[in-house]
């Protein structure tokens, strides 16, 4: 069984359109983490800029949804946001913590968050670091023009992830994971995976 670590920080602070601090670490994509592998070790920034750490959260007697998802603000990415978000009781009669990550800096994910009343923590994966140590793809940003409040606005990200999700167990190890993601049925599907497992 395989442990990972990744001591890092992602994250940015700073206001749409603003620079990242991109990797120059080689593009080699690692495995993926199977059923049974020991999530890795990370911190990264929420939507509301503080900082989240995986070894205050996973593999303290809960449950935690990882799920991967594009780009904020994003037709597909909405749905699977909003599902989570409507299903919110289910996640919590369950003892369950969701977690969305996109490469999307902190402000996307503040926006995000706020345009749709999202009820769960986004974290800021602007290197592609965590993404790839679950051994999420990982491929070249892009930008995306969007209305908020009737104003125009353009969301850039510095890495696109692949849309994959992961329930990991109380012992911070995986029991699920779904590298084919119905975007709208994911939070479903999740969930019932996690009420036979229990």
């Amino acid at each position: 069984m395989r442990a990972r670590s990744l001591g890092i920080i992602c994250g940015f602070c700073g206001a749409v359109g603003g620079l990242w601090a991109v990797s120059s670490g080689a593009e080699n994509q690692p495995a993926a983490l199977a059923i049974g592998d020991q999530a890795p070790a990370f911190s990264a920034n929420t939507h509301a800029g503080d900082l989240w750490q995986a070894e205050e959260r996973i593999g303290r007697g809960r449950y935690v949804v990882v799920y991967f998802y594009p780009a904020a603000l994003t037709g597909g990415c909405t749905k699977q946001a909003c599902s989570y978000r409507d299903q919110a009781a289910d996640w919590s009669g369950l003892d369950v913590e969701v977690i969305g990550i996109s490469a999307d800096p902190v402000n996307n994910l503040k926006l995000f968050r706020e345009a749709h009343h999202l009820n769960f923590t986004l974290l800021s994966d602007v290197n592609g670091f965590i993404a790839r140590a679950f051994g999420v793809p990982v491929s070249p940003g892009g930008s995306f023009k969007t209305t908020i409040d009737g104003k125009e606005v353009v969301l850039k990200r510095p890495h696109t992830l692949a849309r994959w999700t992961f329930i990991l167990g109380q012992d911070g190890k995986v029991l699920y994971r779904d590298t084919h993601v119905d975007a709208s049925g994911d939070s479903r599907k999740a969930l019932e995976f996690l009420r036979r497992w229990k």
